[in-house]
C-alpha cells in the first residue's frame, strides 16, 4: 500500500518511517511533486490536519495522511497549542520559540504541559482521525541535543530527560505522535 505522508519536515519523516510496517510504502510531499506550503489555517490541531490531508487529497489524488502538532501548557491557557510553530514569529525558528517560551513561563511555578498531536488519514474517500496526547512539563532550560521543535525542553511524565535526550526509540514509544500514528497502523493492519 503507498500513503503520502503530508509532510516536508524529515524530522517527522524519519520518525513516522520508524514506526510504519514494510508493507507500508510511505511517501513524502517531496516525493509527489508537491513544493507547496499547506494551507494550516484552522483554528484547532485537529481542523489542521484534515485541512491538510483533503488539500493533497484534492489536489493531488492520493491516499494519504496528515499530522498537526501542538505543545499545550497549562499556565498559558493551552498557548502555544495550534501556534506551535510559529509561536515566536512566522519564521518557525524552534530557538525562538522556546526561548519566547521560557521567558513567558519564567515567573510561573505551574510548568505542565503536554503535546498533542492528531492524525488524519484520507483513505479511499474516507476520513479517520486519531490523536495522541504526551503529558508532562516544560523545564527551567534546555537540555539535549536529539529530536527537533520544543523537546529540549519537554519532559514527558515519570521521566527526568527531556525528549531531546532520549533515542528516537523511545520517543516514539512514549510520544504524542508516535501514539497517534500506532493508532493509525493498527487501523491500516485491519483493513
Amino acid at each position: 500500500m503507498k500513503l503520502v505522508f503530508a509532510t516536508n519536515n524529515h524530522n517527522k519523516l524519519k520518525e513516522v518511517q520508524a514506526l510504519v510496517p514494510d508493507h507500508i510504502e510511505l511517501l513524502s510531499l517531496s516525493d509527489i511533486g508537491c513544493n507547496e506550503d499547506i494551507p494550516e489555517t484552522q483554528p484547532t490541531i485537529e481542523g489542521n490536519a484534515i485541512q491538510k490531508a483533503e488539500y493533497l487529497v484534492k489536489h493531488y489524488g492520493y491516499n494519504c495522511f496528515a499530522d498537526d502538532t501542538g505543545l499545550e501548557v497549562e499556565a498559558l491557557e493551552g498557548d502555544p497549542g495550534v501556534y506551535s510553530a510559529r509561536y515566536a514569529g512566522p519564521q518557525r525558528n524552534s530557538e525562538d520559540n522556546m526561548n519566547m517560551l521560557l521567558g513567558n513561563l519564567k515567573d510561573k511555578s505551574n510548568r505542565n504541559a503536554h503535546f498533542k498531536t492528531v492524525v488524519a488519514l484520507h483513505l479511499n474517500g474516507e476520513l479517520k482521525t486519531f490523536t495522541g496526547i504526551c503529558k508532562g512539563e516544560i523545564t527551567t532550560e534546555k537540555h539535549g541535543d536529539k529530536g527537533f521543535g520544543y523537546d529540549p525542553i519537554f519532559k514527558a511524565e515519570g521521566y527526568d530527560k527531556t525528549f531531546a535526550q532520549i533515542s528516537l526509540e523511545e520517543k516514539n514509544k512514549i510520544g504524542h505522535r508516535g501514539k497517534a500514528v500506532q493508532q493509525l497502523i493498527v487501523f491500516l493492519n485491519n483493513l
